[in-house]
């Protein structure tokens, strides 16, 4: 591809221009000459495709808004600038040229072409970019010369690995190496092929298993990198994390059971990850990659995995150092398997489409598989080896309750719905048989039976002979999930019943009336340590039984088990929900903002499907009312009821930013709503399918990265033309940044909000608001409160813990 500039000034650019004018219109067939060698044609065509009398040329398929000189040209996306003094540019010139570089695009095509599953799929924009790149490349020696360039490139494409100053981005191994019989004399091989830009996370990602690929299955392996050159302004950096991938120690090359090496699968005590040498000016956060079956969870760590720092002065380690207090040695985190993860598609046959809302359970009775084991239960262990060897554990140890147990003794229950999104359904398992069954007792066991069939180009069919039945097995026999796929056919005389109805709850049960469903969620210990005093000061005020339901994923152990504890001391309930991010809903790679997304994308398949209403609370608030109040409230028909913000602080109106441009203009008179207090209506929310709207709304809007900037609140404020938002009356939530000094008396919970003027460490605010004659016990005296059950709970284990940890 050649192309001129747009305003030739000189003799030369007219020159140049009556040579490469019109290359949009002859560029198919110059390529098709280059594709085989034929410079002289390539030259003879261009040549015809002059402009004619003064007129400049001008080619449209080059926009150049910055140029690099008054003439230049572009060849295979190299741009030429002619010398200054050079008095012409012959034709004889561009006919060297374009053979030099057609060589170089041929040479690069093939490269392309032998890793492509279908020829001809790549696009000519690769072949120049690619030949742009290796040709700057193998010219930046000044011992290179001109005429080298087809032996570059040859040597490029045939992978010689002897040279390897010559490839400096193309890898090859293994190449005529394993392979395998069939039986019938011919072999059988697999070769992988990846090209890859080196600094980007699914590089850092793949890169592990590349290795596997070439050293432990040693199959045929050819490497591109094709790194991007130029990095924009507005770009973040390419890789901003230290990735580790972790995986059976004995199956990685170099791997010996008598290794002692944390990782190494020896005696440091399987597998594992270490980090070494990371800065000490950053705070690190610790995140899992994990498979999407599972449910990973910590089950042992000292340090707060969400602000890792080893600094100079203070170091580093699990141990404290009684001279100075500082910590020394290592910082290590263990992760267990918490449960399995089941999910698959629904699809009606009747209508082609999914059931969305159709209420989903799964049970295992009690002697069925394996037996569930309480909390705190004292159990000798049996470790069971890679190989399938196993080995008595002497010392007992308690473990933690891994499944949800509600109403079967010791069996296991779970339940979710249908997602409108592929018929999408997720549940928790463990190994086992298990039934699956639509909800009874709901409207969806009234329409609905179970059947067997596939999807065929896109059509349900159901197989021939098939009975209709009210339950399918599920057997979890190990840890890969391919996707259950679940059809379910009207039953006769259903054939047009809607799913929902303003007169059916569609709910299992009807739940315990009496106790007040509080949701929140935390990450790090700083925050783990507001919640408590969440939980303490709601368990005070409200006058109902109080049941906590907090989001487990980023909650360290010693919460899981201090906040257990403290609860039965106070007397409230405290349970612990997860659920998986589906992978075909758009991700959130900033910690900060998936938790937003996990706070309001899957409020209807989080909780029980028994929970009629659910009460969020930030976990930074302490509680002045009865929330009981709140829980009566009516929301007169709407899903959810927010507060709205605050308009009353005259010295902050500058900062709201939801009085002008786009949100003005967006919520046409209607307020915008603050989500760190809200109360949603399950049974509503689920049947006005208020969950796949927002999962919809979500999707098309987060394709802007610049969108959504607080995820949790402006979500649903942006869809409350379509999701109605019933507002709270202002005094259920009082925020110091928003909310003047008025109206404090009246506030039902205080929220720790940051102030838009000035900066103010969150425990210094909470001790200043959260004090005087206003509160029964100030902030400093509930704190107090919490770490003394916290010391009780660790003087009952037999010893206590460090109080940071």
């Amino acid at each position: 591809r050649v192309s001129p500039s747009r305003e030739p000034k000189t003799a030369v650019g007219k020159g140049l221009a009556d040579i490469f004018s019109r290359g949009g219109e002859y560029g198919a067939e110059v390529l098709a000459k280059a594709a085989v060698g034929d410079a002289e044609e390539v030259a003879a065509i261009l040549n015809e495709a002059g402009c004619g009398g003064d007129d400049p040329c001008r080619d449209p398929g080059i926009g150049v808004d910055d140029p690099p000189a008054d003439n230049f040209f572009t060849v295979n996306g190299r741009v030429y600038v002619p010398p200054q003094d050079a008095p012409t540019f012959a034709r004889v010139d561009a006919e060297i040229l374009i053979a030099l570089e057609s060589t170089r695009a041929r040479a690069v095509s093939r490269a392309l072409s032998s890793s492509s599953s279908s020829k001809g799929s790549f696009s000519h924009d690769a072949v120049a970019r690619t030949a742009a790149f290796l040709g700057s490349q193998f010219s930046s020696g000044t011992a290179v010369r001109r005429t080298d360039a087809e032996g570059q490139i040859r040597g490029l494409s045939e992978g010689d690995e002897e040279d390897g100053d010559n490839n400096p981005l193309h890898f090859v191994w293994n190449q005529g190496g394993d392979t395998a019989s069939n039986g019938s004399g011919r072999s059988l091989q697999v070769k992988v092929t990846a090209i890859l830009d080196p600094l980007s996370e699914p590089t850092q990602r793949v890169a592990p298993l590349l290795r596997a690929v070439r050293d432990t299955l040693r199959l045929p392996l050819t490497l591109l990198l094709a790194p991007r050159l130029m990095i924009g302004a507005d770009d973040s950096l390419p890789v901003s994390s230290y990735y580790r991938f972790v995986a059976d120690p004995l199956g990685l090359p170099g791997s010996s059971s008598s290794d002692p090496s944390p990782g190494s699968g020896g005696g440091g005590g399987g597998p594992g990850a270490d980090f070494c040498n990371l800065p000490t000016n950053h705070v690190l956060t610790l995140k899992m990659d994990i498979p999407e079956p599972w449910n990973v969870q910590q089950t042992n760590v000292v340090q707060d995995t969400d602000n890792l720092r080893c600094d100079v002065r203070s170091g580093c380690g699990d141990v404290p150092n009684a001279g100075n207090g500082s910590r020394i040695g290592l910082t290590k985190v263990e992760y267990g398997l918490s449960s399995l993860l089941v999910f698959g598609q629904c699809y009606d046959v009747t209508e082609g489409s999914p059931p969305n809302g159709l209420q989903l359970t799964m049970d295992q009775a009690p002697q069925v598989g394996l037996r569930l084991i309480p909390s705190n239960t004292t159990v000798a262990e049996v470790e069971i080896g890679p190989d399938g060897s196993t080995a008595s554990v002497d010392a007992a140890s308690p473990v933690s309750d891994l499944f949800a147990v509600t109403g079967n003794g010791d069996g296991f229950h779970s339940d979710t719905l249908v997602m409108k999104t592929a018929g999408y359904w997720q549940l928790r398992a463990k190994p086992g048989v298990f039934t699956l069954t639509i909800a009874q007792d709901t409207r969806g066991s009234e329409i609905y039976r179970m059947v067997e069939g596939k999807v065929v180009n896109g059509m349900v069919n159901v197989d021939k002979g098939t009975k209709a039945a009210d339950t399918k097995t599920i057997v979890m026999k190990d840890f890969v999930n391919r996707g259950e796929f679940l059809l379910v056919q009207r039953r006769e005389g259903y054939e047009d019943a809607e799913l929902f109805s303003e007169d059916d709850d569609n709910a299992i049960g009807d739940g315990d009336d009496d106790t007040i469903h509080v949701f929140s969620l935390a990450t790090g210990h700083l925050y783990e340590r507001f919640l408590k005093i969440m939980m303490l000061s709601a368990t005070k005020r409200t006058s109902s039984k109080v049941k906590f339901w907090f989001f487990e994923n980023f909650l360290s152990p010693s919460f899981k088990a201090t906040a257990t504890a403290m609860a039965e001391q106070i007397g409230c309930e405290v349970d612990f929900v997860t659920y998986k991010w589906p992978e075909w809903l758009r991700g959130q790679s900033e910690k900060q903002r998936l938790i937003w997304g996990y706070k309001i994308l899957f409020l209807d398949t989080l909780f029980p499907l028994d929970v009629k209403k659910i009460i969020y609370v930030d976990a930074d608030q302490v509680v002045r009312g009865d929330l009981k109040e709140l829980w009566d409230l009516d929301l007169q028909g709407a899903p959810y009821g927010y507060t709205p913000m605050c308009d009353s602080r005259e010295s902050t109106l500058g900062f709201a930013f939801w009085r002008t441009g786009f949100w003005e203009q967006h919520l046409r008179g209607k307020p915008y709503h603050i989500s760190a207090l809200y109360v949603v209506d399950l049974r509503r929310f689920r049947r006005e399918l208020v969950g796949d709207k927002l999962r919809q709304y979500y999707q098309q809007l987060s394709a802007d990265p610049h969108s959504l900037a607080n995820l949790d609140q402006d979500l649903p404020n942006y869809a409350q033309h379509d999701v109605r938002i019933h507002s709270l009356p202002q005094e259920w939530l009082w925020c110091e940044s928003w909310c003047s000094d008025e109206t404090k008396p009246k506030a039902k919970t205080i929220d720790l909000c940051n102030n838009p003027l000035h900066k103010e460490p969150k425990v210094s605010m909470a001790k200043r608001v959260i004090s005087g004659e206003l509160f029964q016990e100030s902030w400093i005296e509930l704190d107090a409160e919490v770490q003394r059950h916290e010391d009780e709970y660790h003087a009952s284990l037999g010893g206590g813990l460090d109080a940071e940890a």
